[in-house]
């Protein structure tokens, strides 16, 4: 494979796992099974990976 065609499909995981994480931290309060604990952690998983996607663009 391509280096740049790797990278590409990094960014989009990484952007996807941003997306998974801000929708169950929303979905897990709603059902009322998320700690203030576990919802940051997720966030922050979340924040990370997004920086990361961002970091990744030439």
């Amino acid at each position: 494979m391509d280096s740049n065609k790797i990278r590409e499909i990094a960014a989009t995981v990484f952007k996807a796992l941003t997306l998974a994480m801000g929708v169950s931290v929303v979905v897990l309060s709603k059902l009322g099974n998320l700690e203030m604990e576990t919802a940051m952690s997720l966030l922050g998983i979340g924040l990370a990976c997004a920086g990361v996607a961002l970091l990744s663009k030439p």
